[in-house]
């Protein structure tokens, strides 16, 4: 017999749901699980493949300072799914953070970021782009306080910061390393 959920009880619904599963196991044992619930989510990482460039994001992680990291993190653009396809949020989520309009998308992967508590599933995602697709400023929503930096780098200087520890944010290394796997001429020296 798999495990079953036989009922959750909801701790606090805000941005995410926070809930405790009763759950059967299959030995027939009984235990609860803490789950956070806020649905599907998407990142990106644009690249400029003739400038040899990407574009990444900083801003204010509570979690992250909280658990004594920076106060800050690098990361790739990302969010909520709020549309049907994963491919549509990709790109909103670029052009509200980064201000540039994405057309081609790359699928990655689509994975569960933290199974062992939360019920989100990530569709990962690489997006080449040009000077043109520079659309809007970029910067986050301004009442959702997001305050977002924008900073497009070298993709020398993104892979020495992967391999350095630099870049500590999951979806951002898994990204970054799928593009040296999947582009490895733009890595190298010219």
């Amino acid at each position: 017999m798999a495990p079953i959920i036989g009922g959750t009880r909801l701790i606090h619904d805000g941005w995410a749901r926070f809930l405790v599963a009763e759950v059967t196991m299959a030995d027939g044992s009984r235990v609860k699980r803490e789950m956070e619930d806020h649905g599907r989510a998407v990142a990106v990482l644009p690249y400029d493949p003739e400038r040899r460039v990407a574009v990444l994001i900083s801003q204010f992680r509570a979690p992250v300072l909280f658990a004594e990291g920076p106060p800050e993190v690098m990361e790739v653009p990302a969010g909520i799914l709020d549309e049907t396809d994963p491919a549509e949020g990709a790109r909103r989520e670029a052009y509200e953070e980064t201000g540039l309009r994405l057309g081609a998308l790359e699928p990655v992967a689509s994975a569960w970021s933290m199974p062992g508590i939360s019920t989100e599933r990530m569709d990962l995602f690489l997006a080449p782009y040009g000077q043109a697709d520079r659309a809007g400023p970029g910067g986050g929503l301004s009442e959702e306080h997001e305050a977002i930096s924008v900073h497009e780098l070298p993709l020398e200087a993104i892979a020495r910061m992967s391999d350095d520890g630099t870049i500590a944010d999951m979806k951002t290394l898994v990204l970054v390393y799928a593009l040296r796997l999947r582009r490895p001429d733009l890595f190298a020296a010219r």
